[in-house]
């Protein structure tokens, strides 16, 4: 009699796989779903700096969505997953220049917009370890957007202007006061309001440090203490209401001071609180060349534009070795400013970020830790804890 064998009976069954292919197999699953989440959808970020605060602390942890201006396709494609400049832990860098792709951004359901956090790569060499890294491996930074393509922007004492009309102020934005007191105040006082970063302790002076005064009146005389603080108007309004604080000063440049650092000094006689008007380049504008456009888009239009063999002068750009009379900018570009106005390196000092330098939009922090928490009950942040971004 002839064997008649079924159909699972003839295939044979497949190896079963060892725990180190199984651990391989996950860990490799769970790499690339990752690194597509992060490229395709949101990345998570971590705040080191006060240049935001009161918006966003040092030590809160946010994602970042990359749908909202749409996702931008890898220039540099041989880099090491979930990895940005270098291999953790070392000074190895993670990639390799030996492909460049042209970039290009998929559709997005919106634009930047003014108001917008935004986090995005850096332009400046000098502010990537004086790396000339690729666009898409260039330090981090994440400011509010000041001014979008073809706005007129304008600092006045300290007020933002675009268009001509004031700009609102974040709601927990900080500026820098001078604040004279009868009291001694410690970390802990300042802690209460939030101010952790960014206050001066009399021990210990600095380059804007103001010394010791005397306070004399015709009744008394009592020695008087000076704190540099950044903080936010509700807060100095507090402190308004204390019997020992005796005078509290906005710290303000004034206008036609030209402070050295400043984007398009010495040409125009610009400070971090007065400063423009200038305009924000647009896709398709043209401008005339001359001492003054030079001074604010000669810049751009060496580094940021893809033109080859540029060279200018005070007076004077060439591209290819001609001169131009005049240029049209192929990109768009926005202007940035942290909301910490007195403790943030934007653009005011460095100049406009191209849009192909644009990572996406801050959404929520979903975790926040104090760096220097009174103590270990105090570590999280638990009021900042799924904080909305606005």
């Amino acid at each position: 009699m002839s064997e008649v064998k079924t159909r699972a009976e003839r295939v044979p069954a497949k190896p079963r796989k060892s725990p180190v292919r199984e651990w391989f197999d996950s860990v490799l699953f769970a790499v690339v779903a990752a690194t597509l989440i992060r490229w395709l959808f949101m990345e998570a970020f971590t705040i080191p700096t006060p240049s935001m605060e009161n918006s966003l602390m040092v030590g809160d942890f946010l994602f970042v969505s990359k749908l909202h201006y749409g996702t931008r396709t890898p220039r540099t494609p041989l880099q090491v997953p979930l990895t940005h400049q270098k291999i953790w832990g070392t000074d190895i860098p993670s990639y390799s220049t030996a492909i460049q792709l042209p970039s290009y951004r998929l559709p997005g359901f919106t634009h930047v917009k003014n108001g917008d956090v935004v986090v995005f790569n850096v332009p400046p060499k000098y502010l990537n370890d004086n790396i000339d890294y690729p666009v898409d491996l260039k330090t981090n930074y994440i400011k509010r957007c000041i001014g979008i393509p073809g706005d007129v922007l304008e600092i006045r004492q300290r007020e933002v202007f675009v268009n001509g009309k004031p700009f609102s102020k974040p709601p927990r934005s900080e500026q820098k006061y001078f604040i004279k007191t009868t009291e001694v105040l410690d970390a802990n006082f300042f802690r209460k309001y939030e101010i952790v970063n960014d206050y001066r302790d009399p021990s210990q002076p600095t380059e804007n440090w103001k010394p010791l005064e005397q306070y004399n009146d015709s009744t008394k005389t009592a020695s008087m203490v000076g704190y540099q603080v950044n903080t936010t108007e509700d807060v100095i309004a507090k402190f308004r209401e204390f019997d020992w604080v005796k005078g509290i000063e906005p710290m303000v440049d004034k206008p036609g001071e030209m402070s050295p650092g400043i984007y398009g000094t010495p040409t125009f006689k610009w400070n971090h609180d007065n400063f423009g008007p200038l305009t924000v380049p647009k896709k398709g504008a043209t401008i005339q060349i001359n001492p003054q456009t030079i001074a604010l888009y000669g810049p751009v239009i060496e580094l940021y534009e893809g033109n080859t063999n540029v060279e200018f002068t005070s007076t004077a750009i060439k591209i290819g070795g001609q001169p131009i009379t005049s240029y049209t900018f192929k990109q768009d570009y926005y202007f940035m400013m942290g909301d910490n106005r007195d403790n943030s390196l934007d653009s005011r000092f460095w100049g406009f970020v191209p849009e192909d330098h644009i990572v996406g939009k801050a959404v929520f922090v979903w975790m926040s830790l104090d760096p220097n928490p009174a103590n270990i009950w105090n570590k999280i942040r638990w009021n900042r804890l799924f904080r909305t971004i606005d």
